[in-house]
């Protein structure tokens, strides 16, 4: 029952799905570095959780101080390499391309759990040869447009290492933080971290025009709280696998609104790979998700098995 959602969950993660995927619609649309709209969008949020986590949730401050906190920040260090790569990124590069390969996530979520001794199953390595065929091909294709094309896609998968390296520090740190408490101290550590390195760099932080400043309210309102939040609330009404796919959906609906919006035709030769690199992250999230639940099942068994004592 838990992975069919109900309507209200269906509604939630339909809002979060959208919301998220005008983020690099927004970002090529403003007309301010990309540095800028990273520090802006992580700061605005991070102001707008302060009343929260200065008030109902004063008392988890304290945790701050222990390795918890640690993790807590390390995770923002990591959240600031994936805005200061992956948002440049959408603004030299396509937003297809960039939404798709900075999707690669869980890829390098898996790679990271390799290392550290927990080995993919074989769909999963299925799906990572998948993915990195799908990107090798998209990145290719951009060889031929021009070198910055080619530099957008690096940036954006290294956005995306980031990315599995924020959640990999984040899921240590959520063990004794709320979501509010967590997401606070990670968007407080990004902004500060992209306040410095805007400042040493010279990188202009106002005097935008009201369009620009929109579409920075809009990413902060729509996809850095709306959107997260969503998937956060449906998270304890379907599955992790399931929201993990539909965060899928968030390549082609950036693509769609780019299109329509920002006039940007996803390049044919292109697609291929894109549709290949998708089909790779899900057959990763699903083998993973099934790995777990043998895990678990296994877990069971022992326990219920006097034997295993």
């Amino acid at each position: 029952m838990r992975s069919t959602p109900a309507p209200l969950t269906a509604a939630a993660l339909t809002v979060a799905v959208l919301a998220v995927s005008s983020s690099a619609p927004l970002i090529a649309f403003a007309a301010a570095p990309a540095l800028a709209v990273a520090f802006w969008r992580n700061g605005l949020a991070f102001a707008a959780l302060t009343p929260i986590t200065a008030g109902p949730r004063r008392s988890e401050l304290v945790t701050l101080r222990s390795r918890t906190g640690l993790f807590a920040v390390l995770a923002g260090v990591a959240l600031a390499l994936h805005f200061a790569t992956w948002m440049p990124s959408v603004q030299l590069g396509s937003v297809a391309t960039a939404t798709a390969l900075v999707a690669t996530q869980p890829v390098w979520q898996g790679l990271i759990a390799a290392a550290q001794g927990r080995r993919p199953s074989t769909a999963g390595w299925v799906g990572i040869g998948l993915a990195v065929a799908g990107a090798a091909w998209a990145t290719g294709i951009d060889v031929g447009v021009s070198p910055q094309a080619v530099l957008a896609d690096l940036l954006a998968l290294v956005g995306a290492m980031a990315a599995a390296v924020y959640t990999a520090f984040g899921e240590r740190a959520r063990t004794r933080l709320s979501t509010t408490t967590y997401t606070w101290t990670c968007y407080g550590t990004c902004a500060a971290l992209l306040l410095v390195v805007c400042l040493v760099g010279g990188v202009q932080l106002h005097g935008y025009d009201e369009q620009t400043w929109a579409a920075i309210l809009a990413l902060v309102i729509g996809a850095q709280l709306l959107g997260h939040s969503m998937f956060n609330y449906a998270l304890h009404r379907t599955s992790a696998t399931t929201v993990s796919v539909l965060i899928l959906l968030e390549v082609p609906g950036a693509a769609l609104l780019a299109w329509a919006w920002l006039g940007q035709v996803p390049r044919a030769a292109a697609l291929p790979g894109l549709g290949l690199l998708l089909a790779g992250v899900a057959v990763v999230v699903l083998g993973d998700a099934r790995g777990r639940r043998r895990s678990a099942m296994a877990s069971l068994a022992d326990g219920a098995d006097p034997a295993a004592c």
